[in-house]
C-alpha cells in the first residue's frame, strides 16, 4: 500500500524516476491482481474441487456397503512399543477375528480393526465392496465440501503469493537499474565532486 500512495505522491514531482513510477505501479498491479484474481482463483480450485469430490463421494457410496461382522476371536495386542503416537493409535482399535457375509452372498473371515471394548459374538459396523472385501469409509459430503474449501484457501494463497512474488523481483530489477544509474551518475560528476576548492 506504501508503493500506491507513492505513486500518488510522484505523479508531479521533479524528483520523481521512471524506476519510481514503475515500482508503484507494479505495487498497484500486484495489489489489484491479490484483491480480484487471487480469490477468483481460489473460488474457481474450490468449486472444482467440490465437483470432483462430491463425484467420487457418490460413486464410492454407490460401490462400497455397510455391513455387520461378528467378532469371532479378539487378537492378542502387538508387543508395546515405545513411540506414544503408534502406542495411541494401537490402543484406538481392537485387531479381532471376524466373519461376515458379502453383499453377494459370499462368507469371509478375516483380520479387522474393531471399538477396545470389542467381545466374542459382539457386531460392529464394517464396509465392503460388491464382493465382501473390506474397503475404507466412502467420502462424506461434510467433508468433501472441507476439503474443497481447504483447496480454494490454498490456490488463493498460492496465487497471492505467486503476484508477490513477481512484484518483489520486479522491485530488485527496478532496484539494480537505480544502482546502475547512480553509478553512471557519479561517474560523470568526477572525481573531485565535493572539494571545496571544484569551482575554482
Amino acid at each position: 500500500m506504501r508503493m500506491i500512495w507513492g505513486l500518488w505522491r510522484w505523479r508531479r514531482n521533479p524528483l520523481r524516476r521512471k524506476t519510481d513510477v514503475m515500482e508503484a505501479c507494479a505495487a498497484l498491479i500486484a495489489a489489484v491482481l491479490i484483491l480480484l484474481v487471487a480469490p477468483a482463483v481460489g473460488w474457481t480450485s474450490g468449486s472444482l474441487a467440490h465437483g470432483a469430490l462430491v463425484k467420487a463421494a457418490q460413486k464410492q457410496r454407490a460401490e462400497r456397503h455397510p455391513l455387520s461382522a461378528t467378532v469371532v476371536k479378539v487378537l492378542p495386542h502387538p508387543p508395546i512399543d515405545s513411540d506414544p503416537e503408534t502406542a495411541s493409535a494401537r490402543d484406538a482399535h481392537r485387531r479381532v477375528l471376524a466373519h461376515w457375509t458379502g453383499p453377494d452372498g459370499s462368507s469371509h473371515e478375516g483380520t479387522l480393526g474393531a471399538h477396545p471394548g470389542a467381545d466374542p459374538g459382539e457386531r460392529f459396523r464394517i464396509w465392503t465392496d460388491d464382493h465382501g472385501r473390506p474397503v475404507g469409509r466412502p467420502l462424506d459430503t461434510a467433508t468433501a465440501t472441507t476439503h474443497a474449501v481447504l483447496a480454494g484457501i490454498g490456490a488463493a494463497g498460492v496465487t497471492a503469493v505467486l503476484v508477490d512474488g513477481a512484484r518483489r523481483l520486479v522491485v530488485w530489477r527496478l532496484m539494480r537499474r537505480r544502482y546502475t544509474q547512480w553509478g553512471i551518475a557519479w561517474e560523470r560528476a568526477g572525481q573531485d565532486w565535493g572539494r571545496a576548492d571544484a569551482d575554482s
